[in-house]
């Protein structure tokens, strides 16, 4: 992955009760740094409704996260996180993530999730909806369409 690729950014800063006994963040609090990016995400797509999330019923289920640890953060370090939607199947998509130690420029995780729709009756994946992928492609307009013709 390259940021070069990416078009939104977040940036938060590691507290200290997100530090371990050695003095690093622990290595769980990397998958909320995702998710907190994924919201900021969705957010700035506009895919949040009027009334707020949750509630237009539609459901999306996290299936998926993959992480890799190249370094380690510290209490009170800056981290920038970087996220895309890097492709649309047709009930699901995938999030790629960078995080960059802000005072180096490195990248100290990278990591990856799927998400997938679900109709809130049947509690079975559904279409992605085309206002979706709209709104997707208003943050990441290279975003990669891979739909299965049924």
């Amino acid at each position: 992955m390259d940021i070069k690729d990416f078009n939104h950014k977040t940036t938060v800063t590691v507290r200290f009760h997100e530090v371990d006994m050695l003095g690093v963040c622990n290595n769980a609090v990397y998958i909320n740094y995702f998710e907190h990016a994924r919201l900021e995400y969705v957010k700035a797509a506009g895919l949040i409704p009027l009334g707020g999330i949750f509630s237009d019923g539609k459901l999306f289920f996290m299936v998926r996260n993959e992480i890799n640890y190249r370094d380690h953060a510290f209490y009170d370090d800056e981290l920038e996180i970087y996220s895309r939607i890097s492709y649309i199947k047709n009930s699901s998509f995938g999030f790629d993530h960078l995080i960059i130690k802000r005072k180096t420029g490195q990248i100290i995780v990278d990591g990856k999730g799927v998400v997938v729709y679900v109709d809130p009756k049947t509690k079975k994946s559904t279409a992605l909806p085309e206002s979706f992928i709209d709104k997707v492609k208003s943050i990441d307009p290279d975003v990669q369409l891979i739909r299965e013709q049924k």
